[in-house]
């Protein structure tokens, strides 16, 4: 008889004890989801700060090294907890997106640089410790978070982030063949090979598709490689190579084994960095208590803890002042990760560590994290945009968790259609003081935040409510 490929239920379980042929599989899928997202604000702020070659090309490099390391660590310090610092919740850490348009802000405002980065660095130390704090305090904090709140949240970082999805999904903005016919079929690939797998298999294979569909976009690019022309020309003439095309050179020239380095960019401590960068840690607190809230609503159909909550934000805090040590922008939790456990109801902790641990080999081996590395953007796209709907549907089943009375339907929309609408078109800011640029644009998740909490504190309560 033919022995069917199950997975064992304990990868619906915080502590099952699941083996390792099952956990591996399920761990790396999340590092493949997370990878290329982990690394892209690094190369945007370096960018920014005019350190993206030349003299710097080898500090950049080191520092992507850095960011796939400390992602590793302050993963596993979230997933089990050293003393107050994590939450013991299946959450992955990785470099914030949240804080680039904080950050490009601060590097206009300071000229580039490494001086800028310095300040950014020096930020971001001072700020993480400031959210780990905030953890410490976060359970009488918590009455201003209910799940309104963290709901609207969850559904504003789900709702930006489907728009990176479907970027991905063409290929990358900067692609030169960016929507090209090649991406948008390699796209749609990956999209049907998961939900064949998702909904057409069961156990193992059903809950892995995300990794199937991402290997089967790594071989269709390698096919579509050997029959399909690998160059274009641009409309100024210049020949460019396609998107989809997966650079193995990469992969050969990287080395096999290196130390990361430490202190790579000293800190510098400018109030012109501070100021922003420490509003910004608050509303990451907020986005934190969403996502760990998004992640058991989504994967255990419960509430998290007071003592989830606190240790998930101390450990976002303290290991973004970690991370800054390395010349690493701040680590957060991953909303990408989020919607991978809605989808996948896998939340067994030993899996998540893992990958983990494939993300430190990563850092210490960069031609592992080349290989990776080169995934071509639409791969992650097919993947990403039903990742990421997961998370708005996180968001609408954490606001729906209590009725939907007038005062919390007026705070969703008023926070969605003003907070969100102001961040996601950030050009409504452009005649506005300058430290309301810095927090307020570029995001939408960061005003949702701030008008979802203000109206909870403002708006009068329900009857039922004011009794509970």
């Amino acid at each position: 008889m033919k022995k069917e490929f199950t997975i064992a239920k304990e990868a619906f379980e915080l502590d099952g004890k699941l083996p390792l042929s099952q956990a591996i599989p399920l761990g790396l899928q999340h590092v493949l989801a997370m990878f290329v997202g982990n690394l892209t604000p690094l190369l945007i702020i370096t960018g920014a700060c005019g350190m993206a070659g030349g003299e710097f090309a080898e500090l950049q490099l080191s520092l992507l090294q850095n960011a796939m390391l400390i992602a590793g660590i302050v993963t596993l310090v979230q997933l089990f907890s050293i003393g107050p610092v994590g939450g013991k919740v299946p959450i992955i850490m990785g470099t914030s997106s949240g804080f680039i348009g904080v950050f490009k802000s601060v590097t206009a405002s300071m000229g580039g640089g490494v001086i800028a980065y310095g300040a950014i660095m020096g930020a971001s130390i001072i700020g993480g410790i400031f959210e780990g704090i905030l953890g410490f305090f976060l359970k009488p904090l918590r009455k201003f978070f209910p799940s309104v709140v963290t709901g609207t949240v969850v559904l504003s970082i789900g709702l930006s982030l489907i728009s990176v999805g479907i970027n991905s999904f063409g290929g990358g903005n900067t692609a030169n063949d960016f929507g090209s016919v090649e991406n948008l079929l390699l796209a749609l690939f990956v999209l049907v090979v998961i939900l064949v797998f998702k909904h057409g298999t069961k156990g193992a294979l059903s809950t892995s598709s995300i990794l199937i569909g991402i290997v089967c976009g790594y071989i269709a690019a390698f096919i579509m490689g050997l029959v399909l022309p690998k160059t274009g020309i641009n409309a100024d003439g210049v020949e460019f190579t396609k998107g989809w095309v997966l650079n193995w050179q990469k992969v050969a020239d990287a080395k096999w084994f290196e130390i990361p380095a430490i202190l790579p960019v000293k800190p510098v401590f400018d109030l012109r960095a501070i100021i922003p960068v420490m509003i910004m840690f608050i509303v990451t607190a907020v986005e934190t208590v969403g996502d760990i809230s998004g992640v058991m609503e989504g994967g255990l159909d419960r509430e998290a803890t007071d003592k989830e909550l606190s240790g998930g934000v101390i450990c976002d805090g303290l290991g973004s002042s970690f991370a800054a040590l390395f010349g690493v922008l701040p680590n957060t939790s991953f909303s990408q990760n989020v919607g991978l456990v809605a989808m996948t109801k896998v939340v067994n902790r030993f899996a998540l560590a893992t990958g983990a641990i494939f993300l430190i080999l990563c850092g210490l081996c960069p031609k592992l994290a080349a290989i990776v590395s080169i995934m071509p953007q639409s791969v992650l796209g097919g993947a990403a945009v039903i990742m990421f709907s997961s998370i708005v549907v996180s968001g609408i089943q954490l606001i729906t968790k209590t009725p939907l009375t007038p005062r919390n339907l007026t705070i969703v929309s008023v926070a969605l259609g003003v907070g969100y609408g102001m961040g996601a078109n950030a050009d409504i800011l452009t005649h506005a003081p300058q430290v309301i640029q810095l927090v307020f644009g570029g995001s939408g998740i960061v005003p949702a935040a701030m008008v979802a909490i203000l109206l909870n504190i403002l708006l009068p309560k329900e009857k039922e409510e004011a009794k509970a």
